[in-house]
């Protein structure tokens, strides 16, 4: 068993693929128009066939309290590995992306928490052994 699919709640597909896509890097991997929304899956350029991160649209009358209970108490919907914290800070900073955690370290990791501006927080994680990533 393994994973195939998992989703974030997103507001408006087309603003949360321009910015999984343009702002953090990843590419579209699915866009099927489903109804009024799309089946709209995002994956990693470095796994092109690792995977998928659904766009999901959040209008489903659960998903409001959920999502605003976690950026309250400031829980990340998802975390993202990356090979060096300090470098993606800096090259998500440059794109205007807005941190509520600065990179900190957290036992075996360090990690970084920011705003995807489609209503998560996303964090970023970095293992401290390099051979992790």
């Amino acid at each position: 068993m393994k994973i195939y699919v998992t989703s974030v709640f997103v507001d408006d597909q087309e603003k949360a693929k321009r910015f999984y896509c343009d702002v953090l890097g990843f590419n579209v991997k699915s866009d099927i128009p489903v109804g009024k929304d799309r089946w709209l899956t995002v994956v990693a350029d470095e796994q092109p066939d690792g995977p998928e991160l659904l766009l999901e649209p959040s209008d489903h009358p659960a998903v409001k309290p959920y999502r605003e209970a976690l950026v309250v108490d400031g829980i990340p919907a998802h975390s993202f590995q990356v090979k060096d914290l300090d470098a993606e800070r800096k090259r998500l900073g440059e794109r205007d992306v807005m941190f509520v955690q600065e990179p900190m370290d957290a036992g075996p990791v360090r990690m970084a928490v920011f705003d995807d501006t489609c209503g998560n927080l996303i964090q970023l994680i970095e293992m401290r052994d390099s051979d992790s990533a």
